[in-house]
């Protein structure tokens, strides 16, 4: 008992000074930066740091659509980019948390120099996490990171923030993670991409006031770390047919009569292959690829066979419309030198000894596109192969 009386006083003592979680802060006294913009004029580095409170992004019942959430942005310039992060610190009122990052976004002139450095100063942070969202943009930081969602909601509900497709269909350039694009730009015959992301304001009002939206406007290339090239989004309709992760794409068909306006099909997650073979000291792909559909709109009726084929010569198109657009442009859109890389990589590297870029005119071979119209919607009166054969059903 006198033991037990003697570690009970003991205990009271520690407990008396013990200190408590003084240094703490309240959730709600925190900025949590959200996403972070980056620029690089006159030789320093300027960060724009979008920063929202805990009341202002947190969900709940009783939620104001339409009410204003304010935005607010730090700035600050330095001779690197922890130097200009280090100015927007020592003015901030609360002290700023980095565990809710999200996205980056930066300018040409960054793109420009090095994304690896900016890339890997982040990752130095411990509360940085790896898997940022990277974007390039042409538009100005800060308003990028004003830019709001539909109903003048955050900007957490707008696209940046997304890693799945978005909303819209025409959107099929994925947003990549930055340590994939960074593994992208370090592996060989990979030069990798990062989407470009802009404010488009001709498709949303608000009464009769035209509102700012995000949209995919393109991707900026890249060789050997360094920004190459920037292809828009209207000619890298090819590269939708490589990315099995694609949601929704969909396609308009060329109709044999002026005057029905065409035929849309809604396709997904298409399956792509790109097999290199030598010939003569140089190196041809055959591409395969196999795509799976649904009849959106149809305006003439027509054998679901044959539907098909029109389809299959359309992706065709866009297949070769952007590779022949990469080759002026001294890009991979397909990725295809990391292709042969893999299968042979002393091909590879004798090949680009002398020329890095070793694609031509005469790289690409037979393109042999499998579709398959899977449905017609409620409609089913077009759906039937009159013309030929059944398929195989097993993809």
């Amino acid at each position: 008992m006198k033991l037990m009386q003697i570690l009970k006083t003991a205990l009271v003592f520690t407990m008396l000074f013990v200190q408590g979680c003084d240094n703490s802060r309240d959730i709600q006294n925190l900025a949590y930066v959200t996403s972070l913009g980056i620029d690089y004029v006159n030789g320093k580095y300027v960060s724009y740091v979008q920063v929202l409170n805990f009341t202002n992004i947190a969900r709940s019942e009783n939620v104001q659509l339409g009410k204003e959430v304010p935005i607010w942005i730090g700035v600050g310039d330095g001779q690197t980019v922890a130097g200009s992060l280090t100015e927007i610190n020592s003015t901030s009122q609360f002290p700023l948390f980095w565990g809710h990052l999200k996205s980056v976004v930066m300018t040409e002139n960054v793109l420009n120099k090095d994304v690896a450095e900016v890339y890997s100063t982040l990752n130095r942070h411990p509360e940085v996490r790896y898997n940022l969202l990277v974007y390039g943009t042409k538009d100005k930081l800060a308003d990028i990171l004003t830019q709001k969602s539909l109903f003048n909601l955050s900007p957490l509900d707008t696209i940046m923030f997304t890693e799945e497709q978005m909303s819209s269909q025409k959107s099929f350039i994925l947003p990549i993670n930055g340590n994939h694009g960074i593994a992208n730009l370090n592996e060989k015959g990979n030069p990798g991409f990062i989407p470009s992301i802009a404010i488009s304001t001709k498709n949303w009002k608000e009464d009769k006031k035209e509102k700012g939206m995000f949209t995919i406007s393109g991707a900026y290339f890249f060789e050997n770390s360094r920004l190459n090239s920037w292809v828009s989004i209207s000619d890298l309709k090819g590269m939708r047919w490589i990315d099995r992760k694609l949601d929704k794409t969909p396609l308009l068909v060329n109709p044999e009569h002026e005057e029905h306006p065409g035929k849309v099909i809604m396709f997904s997650h298409p399956v792509f292959k790109a097999v290199p073979r030598v010939k003569d000291n140089s190196v041809i792909y055959d591409i395969t690829l196999k795509v799976k559909g649904t009849v959106v709109e149809q305006f003439e009726e027509i054998p679901t066979s044959r539907l098909e084929q029109q389809a299959a010569k359309a992706i065709e198109k866009e297949l070769r419309s952007t590779f022949e657009t990469g080759l002026s442009k001294q890009c991979d859109p397909y990725q295809l030198r990391e292709r042969l890389y893999r299968k042979s990589s002393k091909l590879f590297n004798r090949l680009t000894k002398n020329k890095p870029f070793f694609l031509d005119k005469n790289s690409l071979g037979s393109i042999k596109i499998d579709v398959k119209i899977i449905s017609t919607g409620k409609i089913k009166g077009g759906f039937n192969r009159s013309e030929s054969s059944e398929r195989d059903s097993s993809y």
